[in-house]
């Protein structure tokens, strides 16, 4: 079977779309089958093109034995809707052109979270007369409302007629999250052409390590409790909440050996470091992104890993893929996003939460942690024993039986179709 893959992330992009991507066309390829993606030149978080790339009209290379497409796109930080949108859609145009040029392929998919990548994706199926599958990362453009980027307007109404559009033409929906499903459900989207394979982990890659010793001393973190966030710098994630706890622990004498790392980069990080340069908070450490393969260095640093969305409805649907790799590096995790990411984290024990956008509420579970070692072993514990039921390879190998399923029903007409594949089921539903 030939999947093509539209995606306007991809590695070496080491964000969750791009990562979720890559492990998944690299089991297809393990399979036997024929992988081509389509992408752009790697630019995201900072809007800047990666060392080793041009912005061509066309490049190709190969990754792990998966054809790579890379097409002209406009690039631009994450610091405005027009310019973003003007991102999105020249990836949009010159996507499907460069998808047009793949030869035969038998199923098509289009990933989010802005799904301009999931119109690329429909017209190419539509004019190549294939079945399109419509990877659901983020209810978009819902989320750009709730984050402030765009307020309620006509360009929005537009955006959600195309999103209505875009979830009926599909052959199938994948969706990451159960509460997504629920959501188009709601909607009136037929949840049976909707199946959920969910955010996971790489065991090989992501697995308990002692920690680093050489970023230990270069970093000046020997003796300290280090308490980190790994990821995109965003709106989404309202990132001050660890500025507000940085500054409690500081004034805590029981939270003054507690330190806090961010690694990543982010339309807000800038705003961020002169925030907390503006405090004087000297206990936190703003890094620079690494590559993929330097980031399990960095997690092994931390004694806890702090993961946190914006105080909102709308994110009570998300479950953050970061989530999975504290799991599985057994480091305990405190989680700031309540819903179905808070059901999950609550079933493995590999951590506890506490209320979005209290930093006071953070920092006092950061100095509870740094006192009771014990708890913290519990954690760790229990999160190793939790992760291998969100191993990448088995999610990768439930994806590639829908892709099976919706290759064999040939060309799609905007229909639900009830797949055969089998479907995991819900977790919510364990007693």
């Amino acid at each position: 079977m030939h999947i093509l893959f539209l995606s306007d992330n991809f590695p070496p992009e080491v964000n969750a779309p791009a990562s979720r991507t890559f492990e998944h066309c690299r089991q297809w390829v393990e399979a036997g089958h024929q992988v081509t993606v389509v992408t752009c030149a790697p630019n995201f978080p900072a809007g800047k093109l990666m060392n080793g790339y041009r912005n061509r009209l066309w490049q190709e290379e190969e990754i792990a034995g998966i054809r790579v497409i890379r097409v002209w796109s406009y690039i631009t930080a994450n610091d405005g809707f027009a310019k973003r949108t003007l991102d999105y859609l020249s990836y949009m145009v010159a996507g499907t052109i460069g998808a047009l040029f793949v030869r035969k392929p038998d199923v098509i998919v289009g990933t989010s979270p802005q799904f301009f990548t999931a119109v690329a994706a429909w017209t190419v199926a539509f004019c190549k007369r294939r079945p399109w599958v419509f990877e659901l990362r983020d209810i978009w453009p819902e989320s750009i409302k709730t984050v402030g980027a765009a307020k309620d307007g006509i360009a929005i109404r537009l955006l959600e007629r195309l999103e209505m559009f875009l979830y009926r033409a599909s052959d199938r929906i994948v969706a990451v999250t159960y509460s997504f499903r629920d959501t188009l459900a709601r909607r009136g989207i037929d949840p049976a052409k909707i199946d959920v394979v969910t955010n996971g982990v790489d065991l090989d890659n992501f697995a308990p390590r002692p920690k680093d010793a050489a970023l230990l001393t270069e970093l000046n973190l020997e003796g300290r409790f280090v308490a980190g966030y790994i990821g995109t710098h965003g709106m989404a994630h309202a990132l001050e909440t660890l500025l507000d706890a940085a500054g409690r622990l500081a004034r805590d004498p029981k939270g003054r050996d507690i330190v806090i790392l961010l690694l990543g980069d982010g339309a807000r990080k800038a705003a961020l470091k002169a925030e907390a340069e503006a405090r004087g908070l000297d206990n936190l450490i703003f890094l620079d992104p690494v590559a993929k393969d330097q980031v399990g260095r960095y997690w092994s640093l931390l004694d806890a890993s702090i993961i946190h969305l914006r105080a909102s409805e709308l994110f009570e649907t998300v479950i953050p893929s970061k989530m999975f790799e504290a799991l599985a590096m057994g480091i305990p995790i405190l989680l700031g996003v309540r819903g179905e990411a808070a059901g999950i984290l609550n079933r493995s024990g590999g951590g506890e939460t506490f209320t979005p956008e209290n930093g006071e509420e953070l920092a006092a579970r950061l100095v509870a942690m740094r006192e009771d070692p014990g708890l913290c072993r519990k954690y760790s514990a229990a999160g190793i024993a939790s992760a291998p039921q969100y191993e990448r390879r088995t999610l990768a190998g439930r994806l590639l039986d829908i892709l099976v399923v919706v290759s064999a029903s040939g060309r799609g007409r905007g229909r639900a179709k009830a797949s055969s594949a089998p479907s995991a089921p819900d977790p919510r539903l364990d007693p």
